[in-house]
């Protein structure tokens, strides 16, 4: 995984989701991590908002760092355009977002047949209820998406202490 090859999809982060999902305060501070680091490190953040009227926009600390937001009906994002909106020459998507077993892993399962390659950020996913993020999780390693946490996608774009971003990058991580 490079940052020159890799895209930051964040799903449906929205304010009136926020608040019934389980770890709602953890993770919104992990996308805000992963997606800073993307950010330092010249890595293009793609958003999406189910049905905005309904459930507000996505968290404004969020929505700021996104260069698009694809606005969906569709639970699957790739049905409302969100691949005509990522870049065309990076094929290593990393999802964060929400719900894990609805709006995340039908977009996982569309990008992953459609050949890219996806990870998911175990840490920066959420659900209502834990159960359905397992089993949404389970079923995408059993599709074929790389399960991983923030810090681990982190460092491996980094690749060394030697990066010139890295200090930058880990005082984020601390």
């Amino acid at each position: 995984m490079t940052p020159e090859n890799s895209t930051l999809v964040i799903i449906d982060m929205q304010g009136r989701l926020m608040p019934v999902i389980e770890d709602h305060e953890n993770i919104l501070k992990q996308c805000l991590r992963i997606a800073n680091i993307a950010t330092i490190l010249g890595i293009p953040i793609i958003g999406t908002e189910q049905s905005p009227q309904s459930l507000g926009n996505n968290a404004e600390e969020l929505k700021a760092l996104c260069q698009k937001t694809v606005v969906k009906d569709h639970f699957d994002a790739c049905i409302d355009g969100l691949i005509e909106a990522l870049p065309k020459d990076r094929p290593q998507l990393i999802l964060t977002g929400c719900e894990t077993h609805i709006c995340l892993m039908q977009t996982a399962l569309h990008l992953l047949a459609a050949h890219y390659d996806v990870s998911i950020l175990v840490d920066a996913t959420g659900s209502r209820a834990s159960l359905n993020k397992d089993y949404g999780l389970q079923n995408l390693r059993a599709a074929g998406a790389k399960l991983l946490t923030v810090e681990m996608v982190a460092y491996e774009w980094l690749k060394s202490s030697k990066h010139p971003k890295f200090k930058e990058v880990l005082a984020i991580i601390k």
